[in-house]
């Protein structure tokens, strides 16, 4: 790898991991659009639907869930586990519901417009 590829790469990876860190309130608030699901569920749920490029830890879901509770965005109610204790499984909120379709509706429908889409070389029939 040359000296400016390497710089390009070292670039890359600091503004992905900004990004990726910007992006986990959407992801989570987002994996729990449909449904119920606990911790391990909504990681599973994040790296699937991101196609393993963002991932997160327990004690990052953990901090976020227990501040969307607190903000009354998510809720959760206990079920019966597999084996052990009772898991928590964390939904939306009526509140949470509207934050998630008002940030989707301003900040993530833009990428759906024609022009957007072609200055990022994404098929432009997609609106």
């Amino acid at each position: 790898m040359t000296k400016d590829e390497t710089y390009q790469s070292a670039l890359l990876a600091g503004w992905e991991e900004t990004y990726k860190k910007g992006q986990l309130t959407f992801w989570l608030l987002l994996s729990l659009r449909d449904e119920p699901l606990y911790v391990t569920e909504i990681q599973t749920f994040i790296k699937n639907i991101t196609a393993d490029t963002i991932s997160c830890e327990d004690q990052s879901l953990y901090r976020a869930l227990r501040k969307y509770y607190d903000l009354e965005i998510v809720d959760f109610e206990l079920r019966q586990g597999h084996k052990g204790p009772d898991r928590k499984y964390y939904f939306l909120t009526k509140i949470g519901k509207k934050l998630l379709s008002d940030f989707t509706q301003r900040n993530i429908s833009i990428f759906y417009t024609k022009k957007l889409a072609t200055l990022i070389n994404i098929d432009p029939t997609i609106s």
